[in-house]
């Protein structure tokens, strides 16, 4: 019997680094040649394929939308058609990298009338995460995404925010609607762009959510970010390396 696969979602207010972060653990993840690695971006900009080099030409709201155009013509789909053809749509939509696998999710869904068509969606990307061993979630800003199709199937949840007064209560809230929802086996906070020199004691002090890792600014990251570069040519550094440790600590013993 197949192994459950580890689901990691990233959420926070937006501009606190969610997707440097994603970029950052899925080339963690992708470090062992034997394990399958599915980032998922859900954020609607789709910025998380710019970092881990990746070119995205299909959305699942893409597929959503084609499948509305069709419907909305009159055109007559049996069931199992139409399961057949969204589950080869899907598949043609996973951009693949040596043991990386990527899917856009693309703009919010809008149910409307056409609320099968997002359950059977949503059931496909969970059909399709089942076959890695581990998924990475880049999650929209906010706590819109706790509610959305990709996030009831998340094992951990890593909250971002920056020493920001705002991000730490969008974390705080994060934190307890997804408790409140069950929606987690493990949760964690990741404090980003931290001054360590000027800002760490006091994010410790102030901070009430289980701790994994302070992440400070970081050159290499920033200068990446600007020119669009790929996060797999990035040299190693110290802060690189401490991150992935804390989330291996993190994934494999509980929060820190």
């Amino acid at each position: 019997m197949k192994k459950k696969p580890i689901i990691i979602a990233l959420c926070g207010k937006g501009g606190v680094g969610k997707t440097s972060l994603s970029a950052l653990i899925t080339r963690m993840l992708c470090q062992d040649g034997s394990r399958r690695v599915l980032a998922i971006d859900a954020d609607p900009a789709v910025g998380l394929s710019y970092p881990l080099g990746i070119h995205v030409r299909k959305t699942v709201d893409h597929i959503r939308n084609d499948l509305i155009k069709t419907l909305g013509n009159g055109e007559k789909i049996d069931k199992s058609d139409l399961l057949r053809q969204l589950d080869y749509e899907m598949f043609s939509a996973l951009e693949e990298k040596e043991n990386l696998a990527f899917l856009a999710i693309g703009r919010p869904e809008g149910d409307g009338c056409y609320c099968q068509v997002n359950h059977l969606l949503r059931d496909l990307i969970k059909e399709i995460a089942g076959q890695f061993d581990v998924v990475v979630i880049d999650g929209e800003a906010g706590l819109e995404q706790i509610n959305r199709r990709v996030m009831d199937m998340v094992t951990h949840l890593l909250i971002v925010t920056d020493a920001s007064l705002k991000g730490r209560n969008v974390a705080e809230s994060i934190y307890e609607l997804s408790e409140n929802l069950g929606a987690f086996e493990k949760a964690g906070v990741i404090f980003n762009k931290i001054r360590i020199d000027r800002e760490e004691e006091t994010i410790l002090t102030k901070n009430s959510l289980p701790l994994v890792h302070l992440m400070g600014e970081n050159q290499a990251i920033r200068d990446f970010d600007l020119e669009g570069r790929s996060f797999f040519e990035l040299p190693e550094d110290k802060d690189f390396i401490r991150l992935e440790q804390a989330v291996s600590r993190f994934i494999n013993a509980g929060v820190i």
